[in-house]
C-alpha cells in the first residue's frame, strides 16, 4: 500500500471527516518522479471540537508513527471544526513554493 493510501485510509477511519483533502505535493520538491513524500492535508473533523491547533497536529501524528518515520517527509495540516469549516470563505491555504534543491545541485562560488 503507498503513503497516500495508508494516509486516506487511517485519517478516513480515525477522524470520520466531515470534509477531506489530500494532495501529493511531492512533484512540487528535490524528489524522483512519483513520490509520496509531501502532502497536504485538509481535514474536517468534529474530532477536533474544543481543541487547540497544536492538540488537533498530535492527533493526527498519534495516527501516523510509522509513515512519519518512513517515506513521509513533509504534512502540511489545516485542520478545522465543522463549524470552522462553514466560516472559510476561501477555503485552507495553499502550499508555499518549494524554495529548497538538492544539494547536489546547490554548487556556487563559495
Amino acid at each position: 500500500m503507498g503513503v497516500e493510501q495508508a494516509l486516506r485510509e487511517r485519517l478516513q477511519r480515525e477522524f470520520s471527516p466531515q470534509y477531506m483533502e489530500l494532495e501529493n505535493e511531492s512533484h512540487q520538491h528535490s524528489v524522483p518522479p512519483d513520490s509520496e513524500t509531501h502532502f497536504r492535508l485538509v481535514l474536517v473533523s468534529a474530532s477536533f471540537d474544543g481543541k487547540r491547533p497544536v492538540a488537533r497536529h498530535q492527533q493526527v501524528y498519534a495516527q501516523l508513527p510509522d509513515l512519519l518515520q518512513g517515506e513521509l517527509h513533509a504534512l502540511a495540516m489545516h485542520l478545522y471544526t465543522p463549524a470552522e469549516w462553514q466560516e472559510q470563505r476561501t477555503g485552507a491555504p495553499a502550499s508555499p513554493a518549494c524554495l529548497g534543491g538538492s544539494k547536489a545541485d546547490a554548487g556556487g562560488d563559495s
